[in-house]
C-alpha cells in the first residue's frame, strides 16, 4: 500500500469525503475496517494469523453511494477490488457463475495492479531498450571487422583510419537520431518490425465437462505456452511502434512469478470484494424454497465458506480468503437482513444503514464533490471552448425538482440527478459548436431550470405507465 499506513481513520474519512456526501456512520465503519488492517499487519506476534476482518453489511435505497463508498475506499488504500452481484450466482448444480469466480476476479485485479507498479520500475530501462531497437531499425550500426585466421591483424586493424572513420561517422549519425528519437521528431516516420502474435488456443469442453473456470484458464494459458509464437511483419509509425515494443521490453524486464506470489499476497490481505444486491438472496419470510427461489439458500450456502475463509484454486495459484474484506450490499425492501442464513448474518458482524438523501444532500452532491455533475459538464463545454456557470439559485432548484420527482415516482437517490442534468443541458450539447460557437458563455438560472424541466415534472404521473 502506497502511504496508506500514515491515514488515520480521521484521514481516511477526509479522504471519502471528497466524492460521498453524507453517510457519516458507513464512512465511520469502512475507515475503522481499513485502519484495522494496517494494525493488523504491524502486529508482529502469532496473533496476526488470527485477526479477521469485520465484513460490513450494508443496507440502503440504490443511489445513496453504498457502492462508491466501498470504491473510493479501494482506492485510497490502493487494494484490488471487484464488485459482484450477488442475483448473478448461482447454486453448485445450476447454469450460472459459480461464487468462487469473484476470488479469481480479485486476482486478476491484483495481477494487473502490481503489474502496473513493476512496469513503473523498470519503464526507464525499458525505454532505453525501446530506444536502442528503433535505433538499429533507422541507422544499423557497422558490424566490427570479424576475426579470420590471421587475427593478429584484424586487431592491428583495429586502429586503421578509414575503418575508424566509417565506425566514428556511424556513431555520430546514431548519436544525432538518438536525440530526434528523444525530441519526438521521428514521432510519423515509418519503420518496419517484427510483431508477435498471439496464439490464443480455444478449448472445448473436456470429458464429462466437470472441469472448473480455474482449470480450464491454466489449460489454455498451458497449451498457449507450448504453441510457437508466431511473429509478423508490420509497418508501423515510431510512435506506434514505440508502444508495442514498450510492451515487450518491460514484460521480458518483469519476473513474473514474482509478480504472481505479490498478487496473490495483495489479494488475500488487501483484497476488497463488494458484493451487491445480497438482499436479492435472502429467501422472503414465511416462504418457502420452491419456484424461483429454488437456489438462493443455496447461493448463500456457497457464497459462507468464501467469506468464512477458504482457499480457491485460481489458474496463479491458491487464494486464501481469510483476510479478505467482504462488504455486502442491498435495499433490503422487500426481504430483511435477517432473512438471509443465520450463518451468513454472522460474517457480516458490522450493520451500516444508509440514510435516504434529502434535498440538501442533493445540492451538496452538486456542489461540492471532486467528480460533481455539474464538473463534469463544465469539463464537456470546456472541450469546446464554451463556459458552463450555474447561479446558486439554478443549483439549489435543480435539487428540489430530483428529490420531488424521487418521493414522487420511484427513489432512485443520486442517480436522479443524471436524469435531470440531461435533460436540463442535451438542448445546449447539441447546439455545440454548430449553434454556440467557441468562447461562448452558458448562465444555467433558477428561471430556465423551471422552464426546461417543467415538462419532467409534468409527465411523472404518466412515467409509471410507459413500458
Amino acid at each position: 500500500m502506497k502511504e496508506i499506513k500514515q491515514l488515520t481513520p480521521r484521514q481516511i474519512v477526509q479522504e471519502l469525503d471528497k466524492y460521498i456526501i453524507g453517510q457519516e456512520e458507513a464512512k465511520r465503519n469502512v475507515a475503522i475496517a481499513l485502519r484495522n488492517r494496517i494494525r493488523r499487519m504491524m502486529v508482529k506476534t502469532d496473533l496476526q494469523k488470527d485477526i479477521v476482518p469485520n465484513n460490513i453489511l450494508m443496507i440502503g435505497a440504490t443511489g445513496v453511494g453504498k457502492t462508491e463508498i466501498a470504491r473510493r475506499l479501494a482506492s485510497v488504500a490502493n487494494a484490488p477490488f471487484t464488485k459482484v452481484e450477488a442475483s448473478k450466482f448461482t447454486e453448485v448444480g445450476y447454469v450460472g457463475r459459480d461464487v468462487e469466480s469473484m476470488v479469481r476476479d480479485l486476482v486478476e485485479q491484483s495481477i494487473n495492479l502490481v503489474k502496473e507498479a513493476k512496469n513503473e520500475e523498470v519503464k526507464e530501462r525499458a525505454a532505453e531498450n525501446v530506444e536502442d531497437i528503433l535505433l538499429d531499425i533507422l541507422i544499423p550500426p557497422v558490424k566490427t571487422p570479424t576475426y579470420s585466421a590471421t587475427s593478429s591483424t584484424a586487431q592491428q586493424g583495429e586502429f586503421d583510419p578509414d575503418k575508424a572513420s566509417e565506425q566514428e561517422l556511424n556513431e555520430r549519425t546514431r548519436e544525432r537520431f538518438r536525440e530526434k528519437l528523444k525530441n519526438g521528431e521521428l514521432e510519423e516516420r515509418k519503420v518496419e518490425i517484427n510483431v508477435k502474435q498471439s496464439s490464443n488456443v480455444g478449448v472445448g469442453m473436456i470429458g464429462n465437462g466437470m472441469i472448473d473456470d480455474a482449470s480450464m484458464a491454466g489449460l489454455q494459458d498451458m497449451l498457449s505456452g507450448m504453441m510457437p509464437k508466431k511473429t509478423k511483419k508490420r509497418k508501423l509509425t515510431i510512435a506506434e511502434a514505440r508502444k508495442i515494443l514498450m510492451e515487450e521490453e518491460t514484460s521480458k524486464l518483469i519476473d513474473f512469478d514474482e509478480v504472481k506470489e505479490e498478487a496473490i499476497h495483495l489479494a488475500e490481505n488487501n483484497g476488497i470484494i463488494f458484493v451487491d444486491e445480497v438482499d436479492k438472496i435472502a429467501s422472503k419470510s414465511g416462504q418457502g424454497s420452491g419456484g424461483p427461489d429454488v437456489s438462493r439458500e443455496g447461493v448463500q450456502r456457497d457464497l459462507l465458506p468464501i467469506v468464512e475463509g477458504s482457499a480457491v484454486n485460481t489458474k496463479y495459484g491458491l487464494v486464501h480468503t481469510d483476510h479478505v474484506l467482504f462488504i455486502a450490499a442491498g435495499a433490503f425492501h422487500v426481504s430483511k437482513p435477517s432473512d438471509l442464513i443465520p450463518e451468513l448474518q454472522g460474517r457480516f458482524p458490522i450493520r451500516v444503514e444508509l440514510d435516504n438523501l434529502t434535498q440538501k444532500d442533493f445540492a451538496r452532491i452538486l456542489r461540492e464533490p471532486k467528480n460533481a455533475l455539474t464538473k463534469q459538464y463544465q469539463a464537456l463545454f470546456k472541450a469546446e471552448e464554451v463556459s458552463l456557470e450555474y447561479s446558486d439559485e439554478a443549483i439549489e432548484e435543480i435539487a428540489r425538482l430530483a428529490f420531488k420527482i424521487n418521493e414522487e415516482v420511484e427513489n432512485i437517490g443520486a442517480r436522479r440527478l443524471h436524469t435531470v442534468m440531461s435533460h436540463l443541458l442535451n438542448d445546449f450539447l447539441f447546439d455545440v459548436p454548430d449553434t454556440i460557437e467557441a468562447n461562448s458563455k452558458i448562465l444555467i438560472t433558477k428561471e430556465m431550470v423551471e422552464d426546461r424541466l417543467s415538462s419532467l415534472v409534468k409527465n411523472r404521473d404518466l412515467s409509471q405507465y410507459i413500458l
